[in-house]
This record gives C-alpha cells, structure tokens and sequence, in this order.
C-alpha cells in the first residue's frame, strides 16, 4: 500500500490542523493505520492509532484529549483532526500502516510496514 499524507502547516499556539493520509489499493481496511511524528533531533515517536474498522482508538498522553484520530474506509483515508496545538507538536506528521494479524494498535514505529512521505506541522507560539 501507498501513503500520501497531506494537511500540514503553520499555525498559532491554540489553533487547529487536520492530516488527511490517503492510501492506495483495495486493502486499506486491512490495516491498523497510526499517526507519527518526528521533531528535528528526536526519535519518531508515537502519536495516535487506530482500528481496522475504526471500532477502537489508542493515543499518546502528550495528545490525548486534543487529537482525535478517525478513518474512512470508503475513501481510503484515516485523519489526525488536531485541537489546541502547542508549539511542542512542531514536527514531520508521518501515517503508517500496521498489517497486524493480531488487529491491535501497536506504538512502535518497527511494527509499521508501510509510511507515507510526512507533512510538516509548525505551531508558533
């Protein structure tokens, strides 16, 4: 499967984003698909994921309750809506996608097979 992220931005302190992750192929409600995000020296680190087909939602402490994941299975795409952003969520947002057997949501980035190419979220403050 392919990714294409997309949506990133530069945005105050407080404002909102949303990241779009399109996939291709016919097998997208086959994946767990996650939310990533890499800031310029750190490791890429875990944002938030979700089910196959959207039942269950899992996210970082550092965003929960300001980000909500979602999916579309029809349009091949899973979102990061984002809320009440803060100068510390400036980073590369990447999408992956985890085809688990299992179906649950994992947060290392090793269990993801495929990864789009990453959209840049700047939040000043």
């Amino acid at each position: 499967v392919q990714l294409q992220a997309s949506g990133g931005g530069l945005v105050q302190a407080g404002g909102s984003l949303r990241l779009s992750c399109v996939a291709s192929g016919r097998t997208f409600s086959m994946y767990v698909m996650g939310w990533f995000r890499q800031a310029p020296g750190k490791e890429r680190e875990f944002v938030a994921g979700i089910s196959r087909r959207g039942v269950s939602t899992y996210y970082a402490d550092s965003v929960k309750g300001r980000f909500t994941i979602s999916r579309d299975n029809a349009k091949n795409t899973v979102y990061l809506q984002m809320s009440s952003l803060k100068p510390e969520d400036t980073a590369v947002y990447y999408c992956a996608a985890d085809q688990t057997v299992y179906g649950y949501i994992r947060s290392s980035p090793s269990e993801y097979e495929y990864w789009g190419q990453g959209t840049q979220v700047t939040v000043s403050s």
